[in-house]
């Protein structure tokens, strides 16, 4: 069987994965999507999910690291950039080289000086009233994507737009969307500060939340709007 075929149907057993089982919440399902994206498109690195409201407020949803959710936040910034670009008016929108790329100058620039990130291709996930958004995947090398990239970003961006289309029929997308990004913003704020890896900072607040005996929510709004230091007990911190 080709690597083509294979790809198609490990991405057909994820689809039905994502989608078959009830319990499925929003969060788990764009996880793997974008976990997915970094073992199936070849070259990717960094993975994310951009989510703009109808009050124009940019969200970064299951970034697979800290780049991924710091380039949602240059885009912030500067409210210009490819992942904005493709979620507003594009399909697709690919960055090949971040250091010859003119579209987006401020974007780019502080994309080069804050981040590893080369090159990029985003896909549009839907367009609705109310909200806009897209995945994005990218690369520490300029020219990492191909055409077989894209098709295969493609099929992750429809399973990803099935899901949050179906999230907001059952009511449940903007209480996950919320708390979703308090625990985004969190994590960053621990990663930065400790030099954590995602998976080291969610751990963080999981045993902040157990030892306060507070919901996991709660525990990562306290993170983003107060001082770090204050929000957390003594010793709860530190590195095992």
């Amino acid at each position: 069987m080709s690597d083509g075929c294979d790809v198609h149907l490990r991405l057909a057993e994820l689809a039905r994965d994502m989608h078959g089982r009830s319990s499925a919440s929003l969060d788990s399902v764009l996880e793997q999507t974008t976990r997915a994206a970094l073992t199936h498109v070849p070259g990717a690195r960094h993975a994310g999910i951009t989510l703009i409201t109808g009050r124009h407020e940019i969200k970064s949803v299951a970034p697979t690291d800290g780049y991924a959710a710091l380039l949602d936040a240059i885009q912030r910034r500067h409210d210009e950039g490819p992942c904005l670009a493709s979620a507003w008016d594009h399909q697709m929108v690919r960055t090949d080289d971040y250091t010859k790329d003119q579209r987006w100058p401020k974007f780019t620039a502080a994309a080069l000086r804050e981040t590893p990130v080369r090159s990029s291709v985003c896909f549009q996930l839907f367009t609705q009233n109310q909200l806009l958004g897209a995945l994005n995947i990218h690369a520490d090398q300029p020219h990492a994507f191909t055409e077989a990239a894209e098709e295969v970003g493609m099929v992750l961006a429809t399973h990803a737009a099935i899901a949050l289309g179906t999230a907001r029929r059952d009511g449940e997308f903007r209480s996950a969307l919320a708390t979703r990004d308090l625990i985004g913003q969190a994590k960053g704020i621990l990663m930065e500060r400790y030099k954590i890896d995602a998976t080291e900072a969610f751990q963080l607040l999981v045993r902040l939340s157990q030892e306060t005996n507070r919901r996991l929510a709660e525990v990562a709004g306290e993170f983003v709007t107060t001082n770090l230091d204050e929000a957390a007990p003594q010793g709860v911190l530190e590195r095992d």
